[in-house]
């Protein structure tokens, strides 16, 4: 197995470990990725996770080069398929955090180079932590290909058109401190501090109550879809939901005991 899975209070750690490929994704480990996301959103234990990437050269160096050439099977053939295994055309929807659309809070902890489909993970998990070491591009265009994960599209939403267009384009690599610069990483940190942040930051998370942060992450993902009365609508029906939960008593009960809240999301 090249991804690994751990849970610990509640927060889930993905780990690519092929590091003598800089954590390239062949088609079979994309395939691995999707069901460690999958097995995350699904576990009732599990209510925020952090993905990375083993060592300290790469994050992830997107696809595999040597083992990501042309299928049998045409693009078209398989275009409306619903299961997508490592020898389809479209092996690159395994790792499409766009389509698997999680519930739950996803963290890159980004250490190394995070290039490609690397950076397009990065780009569409919900936070991320970056390293000094961290290098960021969307290289495809120099071989040939595009982002094909919504890395485009996300990278248009969070840059201004200008910066985003010059990246794109040129596919350009920048470091960790371009990447704070522009808003694409919250923080960084030295190498050795990465994942003891990250998973500070997680653990203040799973601490917070599960069916707000799975309400106020869904209300965040559908803003850029819905008009804004459209979704002020939607906040204020989340709310509504929300408001008998046990978590929400709890919550107010806690903070008038003065003591920690001990959330079983519901």
């Amino acid at each position: 197995m090249v991804i690994h899975y751990t849970l610990a209070a509640h927060v889930a750690t993905i780990t690519i470990d092929r590091p003598e490929k800089r954590n390239a994704l062949a088609p079979t480990t994309m395939v691995e990725l999707r069901d460690a996301f999958l097995r995350f959103d699904q576990d009732p234990e599990a209510r925020v996770a952090i993905i990375t990437g083993a060592g300290d050269k790469a994050f992830c160096a997107g696809a595999d080069l040597h083992e990501t050439l042309p299928s049998g099977k045409s693009f078209i053939e398989g275009y409306f398929d619903r299961t997508i295994g490592s020898d389809h055309p479209l092996y690159i929807r395994n790792i499409s955090l766009a389509r698997l659309r999680l519930k739950k809070p996803l963290i890159a902890a980004v250490n190394g180079v995070a290039v490609a489909g690397g950076m397009e993970i990065a780009l569409n998990c919900d936070l991320c932590i970056a390293s000094t070491n961290a290098r960021f591009g969307l290289t495809e265009v120099r071989i040939g290909s595009i982002p094909a994960i919504a890395g485009i599209q996300r990278m248009m939403r969070s840059l201004p058109r200008a910066v985003a267009m010059q990246w794109l384009l040129t596919a350009e690599i920048v470091d960790a401190a371009k990447a704070l610069q522009w808003g694409l990483v919250s923080e960084i940190v030295e190498p050795d501090e990465l994942m003891p942040r990250a998973r500070a930051i997680a653990a203040i998370i799973a601490a917070n109550a599960p069916l707000a942060v799975l309400s106020a992450k869904m209300l965040a993902d559908k803003s850029a879809e819905l008009s804004f009365a459209e979704a002020a609508e939607m906040e204020e029906l989340m709310w509504g939901h929300l408001y008998e939960t046990e978590d929400r008593v709890e919550g107010r009960r806690a903070f008038a005991e003065k003591r920690s809240p001990v959330y079983h999301g519901r």
